[in-house]
């Protein structure tokens, strides 16, 4: 990649970063204070060995490669931006975009752990959404079970030789809708249906998330596929080196 063309990606990172922090946008993940303390704790604590895998992941790949901070920012400011974009649609939580696909497909889901950590402080401590009590439920939704399926569908889809492009999709569309389905599940363990219990409950927050959330993830697989397009345009020679680690998680 030569200057010129890291001068654009820092453009586009840059533009990214100024839309996200936006004042238009109000709504927000699970909210601070809406899930009891026990809950917190226990989502946090489950969180902590993927995220600790994803800091040793991120620093031996950096050790390797330099070249990979620039795919790293990208797939960091990436995230931030498009899950700052909220549309309301249950008390106590949103529905919106995760971004964490397209790190999933070019990192690994350990990589992303962190990103979305990271980007999930951001946005509580500066934007207000979601909050520091519940950041260890919002980052087991968004930061590890979307990004581990997402991968696992990108793997799959190679394996069984299907279209980069259409894996890429399908990998950013389905990682978006499941973190979906364990955001429900979280909500619905801490309020359970008085009539049919957390099953009953978990069905009720996801028939409120369907009706944006599911276009709302095909317009994320549509627009992580034109990032990558762009990406093998302008920095091929960083995803040939990640494409020779794709062993790794």
């Amino acid at each position: 990649m030569n200057q010129k063309e890291r001068k654009r990606i820092m453009a586009v990172m840059i533009t990214c970063v100024m839309i996200g922090v936006s004042p238009k946008v109000s709504a927000m993940h699970i909210m601070e204070g809406y899930l009891p303390a026990g809950y917190c704790v226990a989502w946090g604590l489950l969180c902590i060995p993927f995220v600790a895998a994803g800091f040793l992941h991120i620093r031996k790949r950096l050790r390797e490669d330099g070249r990979s901070i620039t795919l790293l920012a990208m797939s960091g400011a990436f995230i931030f931006v498009i899950s700052s974009l909220k549309i309301p649609s249950v008390t106590g939580s949103c529905s919106h975009m995760t971004g964490t696909g397209l790190g999933a497909v070019l990192l690994g889901p350990c990589t992303v752990s962190i990103l979305g950590v990271i980007v999930l402080i951001f946005q509580a401590v500066l934007l207000a959404h979601g909050g520091l009590t519940t950041l260890g439920a919002n980052t087991f939704s968004m930061a590890v079970a979307g990004p581990v399926l997402s991968w696992f569908v990108y793997v799959i889809c190679k394996k069984c030789r299907v279209k980069k492009r259409v894996s890429v999709f399908l990998a950013a569309a389905l990682g978006d809708l499941f973190t979906y389905c364990i955001t429900s599940v979280q909500l619905a363990l801490a309020f359970p249906s008085p009539e049919g219990g957390v099953f009953a409950s978990a069905l009720k927050f996801l028939g409120v998330f369907a009706p944006t959330q599911i276009p709302l993830a095909v317009i994320e697989g549509i627009l992580t596929v034109l990032i990558v397009i762009g990406l093998e345009v302008y920095a091929q020679p960083e995803l040939q080196a990640l494409e020779a680690k794709k062993g790794e998680v």
